[in-house]
């Protein structure tokens, strides 16, 4: 079984980094690539620092914060950064030593000041920066592969070497949400030797992967460019799960595929076009498993042989979108948030949902806080009672910063306006400013329906966690018990005012990382409402060989969805014509149709495999 000459896989140098939007395959690629290193007599270490890590769950082993060895694969280990558990081991580190010097009192009012997304983030970066830096640990591997985060955590994980060594520099800031700068003080010279690693071509390779899509290749652009302009330039591209063009031949929804993604890869943005890239075409299996991941990089079809027959049709009834919908609008108002990891189509199902309550009569705020969303673009029209923003997180850390500035500022002298606009040039600052913005958009939901498109999981998770630490605060500093109050947190907790729409597709890790977020929801306190499978192929009725086995490997996994999951569910089929635009919308909730109507859908089930 011979790998496909990929421009990235050649003389890799030991650090190469795996990025792009959610859901392009930046896992699976990253595991092949290890493995495939591995094969070739070379010690490798696969490192996750993604909050929504599933390494382990690709190779089907537990594999955690530490460095663990993939039997299976001579040479291979890898390490999943946990993030939460950074965090705790951060926090520990700076209040262990004062806890029972300092009051009570000083101990917790640190602890609260660690306990926001800023600090989480900071201490999964501390550990990142330890594999760029540590000698001993590059004497063991001849590579270490990254599988990051989705591109816009991503992003900001890779600042942060530039923006904490520029604003430990400076030395005035006072990093609030972070507590006493000491924790970070004394890795003054690892973070720069980390960024220092991070732009040297002759150590570092970054790998930007997309699908041939549209919206994904303009991320990718984008990615290209931020990282360029950081120093990041030794970078490579990958565009993943191309549909091949036997496959259109005889299936209309396959020719509308592989049309529309020929179209995107003609129109790729020129800031792509000089970069080194390769194509890797659409598997008919997913992408879990040593074999899986062997037969990634070639041509071979190994699990769908050309003498095997196509999965056979069987009727079945599936609940559609709109069913949710019926549900929702009869409260008349709310909040309906979306949930799910990055790629599984949140800011379209957002929108669809935003435009079908809209055209009901509802008063309708569909806003987003996704750092890669593209709404503007899904939602290509206007409709009566619909309003449409987005919480920008750049435009929001401005505003903040003014408003700090012409409130707290506004009788400072020059020295104590320096102190404090050094002090708000913190990377903290756009998590303060964001949550603000949230909860606004919160606010209104007591009124009028106000859907939020939110940010894939890491990100989710990062923004509740800010969200909780709000509520602490806010119950902490409450001395009289008979006042009443109501935190961003209380409402997303109450399931008469908040429905959370997970959303998922019907595949293996998708379905586990939705599973993974519900708990982390339910920790919190917040139940999930239903669960939305997105982009399915057993509710589009393919012909094509690929992709109707690609649609049998979706059964066990909408099963699992039903059955181990969700309260309520609904299939959204994946559609021949990009759902842009309110008619298209609106047609995503009314198929496939539901037991309330006669129309029934095809499924696949059984197979000659």
């Amino acid at each position: 079984m011979a790998t496909l000459p990929m421009q990235f896989l050649d003389n890799p140098p030991p650090f190469l980094f795996f990025t792009g939007k959610g859901g392009v395959g930046k896992t699976s690629l990253a595991c092949a690539h290890a493995v495939a290193l591995a094969d070739q007599g070379k010690r490798v270490l696969l490192v996750s620092t993604d909050p929504a890590s599933n390494v382990g769950q690709v190779f089907g082993i537990e594999i955690g914060n530490h460095i663990t060895a993939v039997n299976a694969v001579q040479g291979l280990s890898a390490l999943e950064i946990d993030p939460q558990a950074a965090a705790q081991l951060y926090r520990d580190k700076i209040v262990g030593p004062v806890r029972g010097v300092l009051p009570d009192a000083v101990v917790r009012s640190i602890e609260e000041q660690l306990s926001g997304a800023c600090t989480t983030e900071i201490a999964a970066f501390d550990e990142f920066t330890a594999l760029l830096t540590d000698p001993a640990l590059l004497d063991c591997y001849d590579h270490i592969v990254f599988d990051t985060a989705p591109t816009g955590h991503t992003i900001r994980l890779l600042q942060l070497p530039g923006a904490w060594d520029d604003f430990l520099q400076e030395g005035k800031g006072d990093a609030s949400c972070l507590g006493p700068l000491a924790g970070l003080e004394k890795q003054r010279a690892r973070y720069h030797a980390a960024v220092e690693a991070l732009a040297d071509p002759q150590r570092t390779r970054l790998i930007l992967v997309a699908r041939a899509q549209r919206a994904t290749l303009r991320e990718a652009a984008r990615t290209h460019e931020e990282l360029a302009e950081i120093g990041l330039t030794q970078q490579y591209l990958v565009i993943n799960g191309i549909l091949p063009q036997q496959e259109a031949a005889h299936d209309p929804l396959a020719a509308a595929v592989y049309k529309r993604e020929q179209q995107a890869l003609a129109e790729m943005p020129a800031a792509l076009q000089a970069l080194p890239t390769d194509r890797v075409r659409l598997k008919p299996f997913n992408l879990v498993g040593l074999d899986a991941l062997r037969h990634l990089l070639t041509e071979e079809d190994a699990f769908l042989p050309a003498s095997a027959a196509a999965p056979t049709l069987e009727t079945i009834h599936a609940p559609a979108l709109s069913t949710l919908i019926d549900d929702i609008a009869a409260n008349g108002h709310g909040l309906i948030m979306l949930m799910g990891k990055g790629g599984v189509g949140k800011t379209t199902l957002a929108a669809a949902v935003a435009v079908a309550l809209a055209e009901r009569g509802f008063p309708v705020h569909l806003t987003t806080s996704d750092p890669a969303a593209h709404l503007a673009e899904t939602l290509d029209g206007t409709l009566e009672h619909l309003t449409v923003s987005r919480i920008d997180p750049l435009l929001e850390s401005a505003r903040y910063r003014q408003h700090v500035l012409d409130t707290k500022g506004k009788n400072l002298d020059a020295p104590g306006r320096a102190l404090l606009e050094e002090d708000l040039r913190s990377p903290c600052t756009e998590e303060i400013a964001v949550f603000q913005a949230f909860s606004r958009a919160i606010r209104e939901a007591g009124k009028k329906f106000v859907v939020m498109d939110t940010a894939p999981t890491g990100h989710t998770l990062l923004l509740l966690d800010a969200t909780g630490a709000y509520h602490r605060e806010v119950a902490r500093q409450m001395t009289d018990p008979h006042l009443h109050f109501t935190t961003p947190m209380m409402q997303l907790q109450d399931s008469a005012q908040t429905k959370v729409l997970l959303v998922t597709l019907a595949e293996t890790t998708p379905v586990l990382e939705a599973a993974n977020l519900q708990a982390d929801l339910r920790r919190a306190g917040i139940e999930p409402w239903a669960w939305i499978i997105n982009n399915s192929l057993v509710a589009a009725q393919p012909q094509s060989r690929l992709l109707r086995q690609r649609a049998a490997n979706e059964l066990a996994q909408i099963d699992l969805v039903a059955t181990q999951h969700a309260q309520r569910t609904a299939l959204v089929p994946l559609l021949a014509e990009e759902p842009i635009g309110v008619v298209r919308l609106l047609a995503l909730t009314r198929t496939p149709t539901d037991a309330a109507h006669p129309e029934q859908i095809s499924t696949l089930k059984g197979s000659s495999l």
